[in-house]
């Protein structure tokens, strides 16, 4: 399993994701054909209960390989003194 963090979603300035880019950060896992379709579900479980990221996407590819986006809101703290 890879994984990935991504700046943005998308290359274009046109994508309909690139505009929310700012308020999220992005997780790419990529998922060989040769991997056990359970590990891939647990290891997105885990980053979701102890990450707090959220699935955004899930894509099958060609020959079997398996992709998986999560996303987690930026958490931005502003200065008090």
């Amino acid at each position: 399993m890879k994984e990935q963090r991504l700046s943005k979603i998308g290359s274009a300035p046109t994508h309909p994701v690139a505009s929310r880019d700012d308020r999220y950060e992005y997780l790419r896992l990529t998922v060989a054909p040769r991997e056990h379709v359970a590990d891939a579900r647990a290891r997105v479980r885990e980053h979701a209960e102890y990450g707090k990221w959220e699935l955004m996407r899930s894509v099958v590819l060609y020959g079997g390989a398996r992709r998986y986006v999560m996303r987690r809101r930026i958490t931005r703290v502003t200065r008090t003194l």
